[in-house]
């Protein structure tokens, strides 16, 4: 697994790498580092030689969340796991938000990071309990009375999909537990997410939490 690890200071990049080497000991992990938002944008031009982005908001001169939305925007196919020394009530549901696969506190377990890790490379996200519990709260939040039953939209086979995608299944699971190609999972994950009117698998996440479909 390549990663780059993108922080201002160089203990906490190194120590990052450590951790999941340590965690992780059959990975094999490698990573690139960079200081600032231009020393990263320099190292982006070969995205597709990584494979997870660790993030942390706070860089010498343009901020990660600005780093957060170039990435998203040229390169959206690549994860990006913030992790930061900001709590998670500041900043994580404005990450999630912009396109970021999770959000993780500095201070969190060793063997959290490295799940985190796990499941953003073979599932696309990772939500902790106190993001999940965000997400959820802010659709309960919404004054639109047509998001409440957008789920209704859904033929049973679709929602049958995004209730493994949301379980986090893998998607060549899903097509052999259900007998379907992967394309045509594909499509109907395309397809929940444009009638629920989400863009990401975080807030479907979050849909079906607050809905009580899972």
């Amino acid at each position: 697994m390549k990663l780059l690890i993108i922080d201002d200071h160089s203990f906490v990049r190194k120590g990052l790498l450590h951790v999941l080497q340590e965690e992780l000991p059959d990975e094999q992990i490698t990573a690139d580092e960079a200081a600032s938002f231009d020393s990263a944008v320099a190292l982006l031009h070969d995205s597709a030689q990584y494979d997870l982005v660790l993030l942390d908001i706070s860089l010498a001169g343009r901020s990660g969340l600005e780093l957060l939305t170039l990435v998203k925007q040229q390169y959206p196919e690549l994860p990006v796991l913030v992790v930061s020394m900001h709590p998670v009530e500041q900043y994580a549901l404005r990450t999630i938000k912009l396109g970021a696969a999770g959000y993780l506190p500095k201070h969190a377990a060793p063997d959290e990071l490295s799940t985190a890790v796990v499941q953003i490379r073979d599932y696309g996200s990772y939500l902790t309990p106190a993001v999940a519990h965000l997400l959820a709260r802010e659709y309960n939040r919404s004054e639109h009375a047509e998001d409440k039953n957008l789920h209704d939209l859904l033929s049973k086979r679709e929602l049958e999909v995004a209730r493994l995608v949301v379980a986090g299944r893998p998607i060549k699971q899903i097509a052999a537990q259900l007998h379907i190609s992967i394309k045509t999972i594909h499509t109907h994950r395309s397809r929940v997410l444009h009638k629920l009117q989400i863009s990401r698998d975080a807030e479907l996440a979050a849909y079906f939490i607050h809905h009580n479909l899972c």
